[in-house]
């Protein structure tokens, strides 16, 4: 059982372990691929280490930070946030890899937009549900303007193509806008009614459709479009129970595309086997745990609604990740928070940490 009093160790030390875990394993998968590429076996690693650094200092500095004024922040971090996201498409700041159009030049510094646009999305509904309280119940006060205005940040990375981010941030915004008191019947209709839409979008996009295919019968093409998936089952079959050793598995070794990114869960299944991908998926779960917590005992909504969607934010796309690497559900593109190799992921989750530290300091001082 875990109590209240150790809720800030826990939290610190769960995504401390995990980011520990993805500098080793990174290093792991990566390192022959980084010989090939770049003749620098540690060339992943080191970028790895330098955002992890980088998060560590937001984190530090995240927790002596009032939460409040994240609510001062909520439009500025909307807008800039949209901003981001449309200079992915201007010349000389975006640029296209792996056959998306989803990264941000800034000088030497590389980045994901969709990544701090969770963050503002998260920050902007805790703010407005928290304002907003005592007429949430509204349709025209309460309803829309929390779905739309994070509805266009969502079609915003459904267009780089982005079909992953966009469903678990928009799975987010749903469960948020219910923990905050939005008429169920509201939901569930813009849930109906959102079905066409993505019904168009996956037919749309042909690469949506061949993973839905693939996710129902990888075997049918296992030399083909079913590759990533049956190296994915093959590495967690022959890892057993306690793995084959740490550094000596055989997938990482080009069977395996994204290895250090998607797929790393898969590479720690071989190596560390069922007992490294239960403490995984235990970490993860005290960190759950452990953000609800700070969430149901913050000092005001806005803390609680904050809390709520930091740890989900970590939390959601840490399970849709191990859904998809089991093949429990279609490939989507999705890191694993603290764990994948993957900057700008990195350093906002690790900000998100500092951010609930700090909600769980202010309400303990008010104990």
């Amino acid at each position: 059982m875990i109590k209240t009093r150790d809720t800030d160790r826990l939290i610190i030390v769960s995504s401390l372990v995990l980011v520990a875990l993805g500098v080793l394993m990174v290093y792991s998968t990566s390192y022959i691929v980084a010989m090939k590429r770049f003749g620098d076996e540690y060339f992943f690693v080191k970028k790895h280490l330098t955002y992890a650094i980088a998060g560590i200092v937001l984190f530090i500095a995240a927790t002596r930070l009032k939460y409040k004024v994240y609510g001062k922040l909520a439009y500025p971090a909307l807008a800039l946030a949209a901003v981001l996201l449309v200079l992915i498409y201007v010349p000389g700041f975006g640029f296209e890899a792996g056959g998306a159009r989803r990264w941000v030049r800034l000088g030497p510094v590389a980045f994901q937009p969709s990544e701090p646009a969770k963050l503002a999305v998260i920050v902007f509904l805790a703010y407005s549900l928290s304002e907003k309280a005592d007429r949430i119940k509204s349709f025209s006060f309460g309803f829309l303007p929390n779905i739309l205005i994070p509805g266009a940040i969502i079609v915003m990375i459904l267009l780089e193509p982005d079909l992953g981010t966009a469903l678990t941030l928009a799975l987010l915004v749903l469960i948020m806008n219910f923990a905050g008191g939005v008429r169920l019947r509201y939901l569930a209709g813009l849930g109906v009614a959102a079905l066409p839409l993505l019904f168009v979008v996956v037919h749309k996009f042909g690469y949506m459709m061949a993973r839905i295919k693939v996710f129902l019968d990888p075997w049918k093409e296992p030399q083909g479009a079913g590759f990533q998936m049956v190296q994915s089952f093959l590495a967690f079959g022959s890892g057993g129970v306690s793995g084959v050793g740490l550094g000596e598995g055989k997938q990482k070794l080009f069977y395996l595309p994204e290895a250090h990114t998607d797929f790393i869960l898969s590479v720690i299944g071989e190596e560390l086997g069922l007992i490294g991908v239960g403490s995984v998926i235990a970490l993860y779960v005290i960190f759950l745990v452990c953000g609800v917590r700070i969430a149901m005992r913050a000092r005001d909504l806005h803390g609680t609604y904050l809390a709520l969607g930091l740890t989900l934010m970590v939390t959601l796309q840490a399970a849709v990740n191990m859904a998809v690497v089991m093949g429990l559900l279609p490939p989507k593109g999705l890191t694993l928070p603290f764990i994948s190799y993957g900057g700008t992921s990195l350093v906002i989750n690790l900000l998100a940490v500092g951010i609930l530290l700090n909600i769980y300091i202010v309400e303990n001082e008010s104990a």
